[in-house]
């Protein structure tokens, strides 16, 4: 988590680790209100100081002037933190959070998606370009900053598939299937972006290793949460095995989202199966947990089953 200059791009800080904290979590919730006492706990990650109000004020103050440094006092973008009854809060200028500009280019991306896809195409690949690294780096740990990474991770990942369902639609299948390797390795759980890039390695003439794509993401979920993945990777894997090259028109409407009665990826029956089929896995793998646990309480120290 930095600020940057807007100008010249040079990083300003914050140079200690609990300001970076304290910036990460203030921008997390920006124009809210975050409690002290729950700043406090994310700085100091449970452990603070004696005197943490002051000190955590300390580092308000620091970062105040980090935020005024090249910004016009009068101007409409300037971001600084304010102080009230709840807590502090980071009130950013127009424009200077890095995630709120990324939301606006996603969503204007989408909003292109139908008429002009390249367009589209431009507008995700703008806002990924915003990324320099995992949400939050070096400010997560903390409750507040956990959450907000995670959820910035989902969206940065769902931009990512809307951007390769254009490309794919677009036939520009092989400009993609690098970055699709890279993202299914850190991401092997991941059933739509394992499909993209099946279909790409398909389209290259590469059938055998989009079926071993298929393998792969089904052992891994066998392994981690005890189920199969969802009917539509299957049916794509059957596709495949059956010699069917896989069309555009599915893709396309993988990313303006299926009919509300659809049951395609982005529809609420399609979810509401999906979030039923992990339950299921989730019961399993308690129920496995428990049967293990016991098992262990039933050892002696050394190993022996207890009378």
């Amino acid at each position: 988590m930095q600020i940057r200059d807007a100008d010249t791009g040079i990083v300003l800080g914050p140079a200690g680790a609990r300001g970076r904290i304290l910036l990460g979590a203030l921008a997390a919730r920006a124009g809210q209100a975050v409690p002290v006492r729950q700043l406090i706990e994310e700085v100091w990650a449970g452990a603070p100081p004696a005197g943490a109000p002051n000190a955590l004020q300390a580092h308000v103050t620091r970062l105040r002037r980090l935020l005024t440094v090249r910004q016009d006092a009068a101007g409409p973008g300037r971001s600084t933190v304010v102080a009230g009854a709840l807590g502090y809060a980071l009130r950013p200028g127009a424009g200077r959070l890095d995630a709120e500009r990324f939301g606006q280019l996603v969503a204007q991306g989408r909003a292109r998606a139908a008429a002009d896809p390249d367009g589209a195409g431009e507008l995700l690949r703008a806002a990924l370009s915003l990324w320099r690294g995992p949400a939050l780096e070096g400010s997560r740990g903390g409750a507040v900053c956990d959450a907000a990474a995670a959820r910035l991770e989902e969206l940065r990942l769902v931009a990512a598939e809307a951007l390769y369902d254009l490309c794919l639609h677009g036939g520009r299948h092989a400009q993609i299937v690098a970055e699709l390797e890279e993202l299914t390795a850190a991401h092997p759980l991941r059933e739509r972006l394992n499909e993209q890039l099946m279909v790409a390695l398909c389209r290259l003439g590469r059938p055998a290793e989009a079926l071993g794509v298929y393998e792969r993401t089904r052992r891994c979920w066998l392994r981690e949460l005890g189920v199969e993945p969802g009917p539509a990777l299957a049916r794509r894997a059957r596709a495949i095995a059956g010699h069917a090259v896989p069309d555009t028109a599915a893709h396309a409407a993988g990313l303006q989202g299926a009919a509300p009665d659809g049951g395609g990826p982005l529809s609420a029956r399609g979810l509401r199966q999906e979030i039923a089929r992990l339950e299921r896995g989730i019961e399993r793998l308690s129920a496995r947990r428990g049967e293990l646990v016991g098992r262990l309480e039933a050892l002696g120290a050394d190993g022996t089953v207890r009378a």
